[in-house]
């Protein structure tokens, strides 16, 4: 754990946002490399949607934080004092592609070629996001005697001396080998959207897994955190958004 990295002119540098920050970049520049091999997208504009995609994934992510922690907020409204902190992946998912979406319809794009193009630079940007999660010490994982465990100190979150799963590490890794999965499915000549919906698929499975080994405090719906139960319906969208489109098959005499 290192909640800030360095100073700089006596100012800290917080491991979070720092990762945060490099992720972002990461997933630009994955996405600017994507784009010059297509020719039926102007650089300007998909930087343009993507500078609106990311303010509102911080603003789906935070108000589906909001959402799911009202309990604790009504209780404590000091929890919203600290802007920086108090997000939610799945509202930032959303939010962004939402946004995605009504961008795509303004430009007359074709909305499912638009995120299949987007989508791999999305897990690249979570990845880098977790190992931030690392380094503050949030999102971390329940006891374990295994020797893959790992021992937090003076965490503000986590609880110290206490050998956890390293769920931020685990989160990372799939994250990164699922940009790789997803780049090398995209280049198959498959159907408009199926690129899409397999990060859809992949990721509630994953995240439905991971959950499993977390310990922190966060929302629940029943005995389900509420990742997994969001995962439940995203799984289902996926696997719908990947079979809808099938073509029906013909039998000639």
């Amino acid at each position: 754990m290192r909640p800030v990295l360095f100073e700089l002119f006596s100012r800290p540098i917080y491991g979070y946002g720092t990762m945060i920050a490099i992720g972002i970049l990461a997933a630009l520049l994955l996405l600017s490399s994507r784009v010059k091999k297509n020719s039926k997208y102007n650089e300007d504009d998909i930087y343009n949607m993507s500078l609106i995609a990311i303010a509102s994934g911080i603003a789906g992510g935070k108000l589906l934080y909001i959402i799911t922690e009202m309990r604790n907020i009504i209780e404590d409204p000091s929890l919203l004092k600290d802007v920086g902190s108090g997000f939610v992946i799945y509202g930032s998912i959303i939010g962004g592609a939402i946004s995605i979406f009504f961008y795509c319809k303004r430009k007359k794009w074709d909305t499912l070629d638009t995120f299949d193009l987007i989508i791999p630079s999305i897990p690249l940007a979570q990845g880098f996001g977790r190992i931030g999660c690392l380094l503050a010490g949030c999102c971390y994982g329940r006891p374990t005697d295994l020797p893959i465990g790992i021992v937090f100190n003076n965490s503000p979150f986590a609880p110290s001396g206490v050998h956890i799963h390293p769920t931020q590490i685990y989160s990372s890794i799939f994250d990164f080998l699922l940009v790789i999965f997803l780049l090398w499915y995209d280049k198959r000549k498959n159907k408009k959207g199926n690129t899409f919906a397999l990060y859809i698929i992949i990721y509630s499975i994953g995240r439905i897994i991971v959950e499993m080994f977390r310990g922190d405090p966060r929302g629940t719906v029943s005995i389900l955190s509420t990742s997994q139960f969001i995962s439940i319906f995203t799984l289902i969208l996926g696997i719908v958004l990947f079979n809808i489109r099938k073509p029906k098959v013909s039998f000639n005499n």
